[in-house]
């Protein structure tokens, strides 16, 4: 089976710098499958309503700040990896990033996401 990886980062990050509940809801379901899940240092999800509310609650966190794909994304066989930073609309600064590595479904869609941070805030 041959996946696109960059289309489905793209629909991931889509999903994480939607601010509207609509739009959030569709990019979610986009991105992942009914029971997908997203885990990381500080966070962990499954299924569309949980990770909606992981989204949400980073942009309440965090007002003013994208998600931003950074370098290529890396797949082999259902796997991608990638990085990342969340950085200001302000001022650019980029306070924190990561990488992520995403298992994928038959259909293209996230089956799961094991994320870590690379740069935190040191304050």
């Amino acid at each position: 089976m041959t996946f696109d990886y960059n289309a489905a980062v793209a629909r991931y990050f889509e999903a994480w710098n939607a601010t509207d509940a609509d739009t959030l809801a569709k990019t979610v379901a986009a991105a992942w499958t009914e029971d997908g899940s997203f885990t990381d240092p500080l966070s962990e999800a499954r299924g569309h309503a949980q990770l909606a509310a992981v989204i949400s609650g980073i942009h309440e966190q965090f007002p003013g700040y994208e998600i931003r794909h950074t370098g290529t994304a890396d797949g082999h066989h259902d796997m991608v990896r990638f990085t990342w930073e969340m950085v200001s609309t302000a001022d650019g600064s980029a306070p924190v990033a990561g990488s992520d590595v995403i298992t994928l479904a038959e259909d293209g869609r996230i089956r799961s996401v094991l994320g870590f941070f690379d740069r935190v805030p040191t304050e």
